[in-house]
Parts: C-alpha cells; sequence; structure tokens
C-alpha cells in the first residue's frame, strides 16, 4: 500500500494555546519540520477563529514531544538568529510545495 489516505482529504491537526488570560485558543497546525543539521523541531500553525479572514497570520514555535507524541510543548522563538533561519526553512518548504516558484 503506497498511501491508504489517497483520494480523502486529509484532517487537520489543531492545538490549543492558552492566551495571556489562561483562555485557550484554537489553532490549526499547517506544517512541522526540522532544521538541518540540528534536533529543533518547529511547527507553524494559523488561528482557527480569525475575526478578519483576509490576514493570513502564522505563527512559529520551536517545539518537543514526549516519546509517545500525546504530550507537547512549545517554545517562544526569541532570537533574531533562529526566527531568520525559521523563517527561511519555511520559505523554502512553502516554494517546494508550490512547484518551486517564491513569492517576492
Amino acid at each position: 500500500m503506497a498511501n491508504d489516505n489517497m483520494g480523502r482529504e486529509e484532517e487537520p491537526e489543531i492545538i490549543y494555546i492558552p492566551d495571556d488570560e489562561g483562555n485557550e485558543e484554537e489553532f490549526e497546525v499547517i506544517m512541522k519540520f526540522e532544521v538541518d543539521d540540528s534536533d529543533a523541531r518547529y511547527m507553524m500553525v494559523v488561528p482557527m477563529d480569525s475575526e478578519d479572514e483576509d490576514t493570513d497570520e502564522v505563527y512559529a514555535f520551536r517545539y518537543e514531544e514526549d516519546e509517545v507524541g500525546d504530550d507537547i510543548k512549545l517554545y517562544m522563538i526569541e532570537s533574531d538568529e533562529e526566527w531568520a533561519i525559521v523563517e527561511e526553512t519555511f520559505n523554502t518548504l512553502v516554494a517546494e510545495l508550490d512547484g518551486g516558484e517564491l513569492d517576492d
């Protein structure tokens, strides 16, 4: 069996992230990736209940999973150097998914 999901729409991965007031907000995971030559793993998420649907706000987090993959810990990306690496990797992966064309 090559791909059991062929012909079926894949269910989005949803995570809940607490805001500053402790209210859980719902986000869809749009991409997970690892950075070459690093053990760091990142995920890109978008809010599920965006008030302005024209705004494509994407949030990036470094994350760690437990051995089973049931518990995920998210970490804010705080250094400019790490942001640059994540942004470059994200843009490269998006370009590959779009057929190799970068949107500038």
